[in-house]
């Protein structure tokens, strides 16, 4: 196994991560901002109020790129099973 396999190897899996993890976040982040937008306009400091709509923005996250993320990761994970022949030491 050479360090091109290895850099594929772990290329593949971050950018896998990436896929996986990025909708999720975004959407995390923009519901964030939107409540700490809204709390410093009105000046309402309960630290309750982020975390529902962050909560919501994760559901909603979930619901719209679920099947997106799955068959990203089954697509990783068939790449990985079918080059594990290739990669190990004859």
């Amino acid at each position: 196994m050479s360090i091109d396999d290895f850099l594929l190897i772990g290329i593949f899996g971050v950018e896998t991560a990436v896929f996986i993890a990025a909708p999720v976040l975004c959407l995390s982040l923009a519901a964030g901002l939107v409540v700490s937008i809204f709390q410093a306009s009105t000046q309402i400091n309960d630290s309750s109020l982020a975390f529902i709509p962050k909560i919501a923005a994760m559901v909603v996250g979930l619901v719209f790129f679920g099947n997106f993320m799955i068959n990203r990761l089954a697509g990783f994970t068939t790449w990985i099973y079918t080059h594990i022949a290739t990669l190990t030491p004859n």
